[in-house]
C-alpha cells in the first residue's frame, strides 16, 4: 500500500443515499482476486448503457468536466450492503482517493482504510455545500490531510474528520495490517529469545 499523507484533488458528486457495495462494484466482478482493471467496473451498471461497454453520457463520472476528479462526495450511508474488498479496489482503480459522506457502513470503511482509500465524515451542512460546489464549479479543489485529520475547503475553512490511531499510522506509513505485524518481527524475536519456553504438559 502506498503512503497516504495528503490528498489534493478536484471533486465529483453522486448525491445518492445508501449507495451499496453492489452498486459500487456489481457481484459479477467478484470472481477476480487481482485488483488490476477493476477501476473500469466501478459503478458499472450506472456508468455504462445496457451493452455494458458504451459510456452512459448522463452519468457524472463520464462527463468531460469531471474527468480526473479524485475526491467523491457521496450521499448518506455510503458503502452499505455486503462486505467486499473489491469496492475500495474499484474506486481506487477509477482514480478516487477519498470519499466524503456523513456516514459510512463500518465494513466498507474498514476495507477502505486497509487499502489506502480515505473515508472522510462531515456534517450534513458541509456535505450539501460540497454538492453545490461540485455542481457549480467542477474545478473545485479540496485538500485532505491525514496527519492533522483536516479537510480544507476552497474558502479556507478546515473541518476535522475522525480517524483512529492505528488506521492513521498505517496510512501515513503505507502499511496494511500484515505489513504492520511483519515490521514487529524483531520485537517478537527478542521477546521469544529473552523468555524461556513454556512447555505444556498433559496430566
Amino acid at each position: 500500500m502506498e503512503k497516504v499523507k495528503r490528498i489534493r484533488g478536484s471533486i465529483v458528486a453522486i448525491p445518492v443515499n445508501d449507495i451499496d457495495t453492489d452498486q459500487i462494484i456489481p457481484a459479477r466482478f467478484l470472481k477476480v482476486t487481482d485488483k488490476q482493471g477493476l477501476g473500469k467496473a466501478a459503478f458499472c451498471d450506472w456508468r455504462y448503457l445496457e451493452d455494458g461497454e458504451t459510456p452512459n453520457p448522463d452519468f457524472v463520472l463520464n462527463k468531460p468536466e469531471y474527468q480526473g476528479a479524485s475526491i467523491l462526495i457521496a450521499g448518506n450511508n455510503f458503502g452499505c450492503g455486503s462486505s467486499r474488498e473489491h469496492a475500495p479496489w474499484a474506486l481506487l482503480g477509477a482514480g478516487i482517493n477519498a470519499v466524503i459522506s456523513t456516514e459510512f457502513a463500518d465494513i466498507f470503511r474498514n476495507n477502505a482504510l486497509k487499502n489506502g482509500l480515505l473515508p472522510i465524515i462531515v456534517d450534513e451542512d458541509t456535505q450539501q455545500q460540497l454538492f453545490s460546489l461540485a455542481d457549480e464549479d467542477p474545478t473545485t479543489t479540496l485538500i485532505a490531510d491525514v496527519e492533522s485529520q483536516t479537510l480544507t475547503l476552497p474558502d479556507g475553512r478546515e473541518i476535522r474528520f475522525p480517524l483512529d490511531g492505528f488506521s492513521k499510522y498505517c496510512l501515513l506509513n503505507g502499511v496494511d495490517q500484515l505489513g504492520y505485524l511483519l515490521a514487529l518481527d524483531d520485537v517478537v524475536t527478542a521477546f521469544e529469545t529473552s523468555n524461556p519456553q513454556r512447555v505444556m504438559t498433559t496430566a
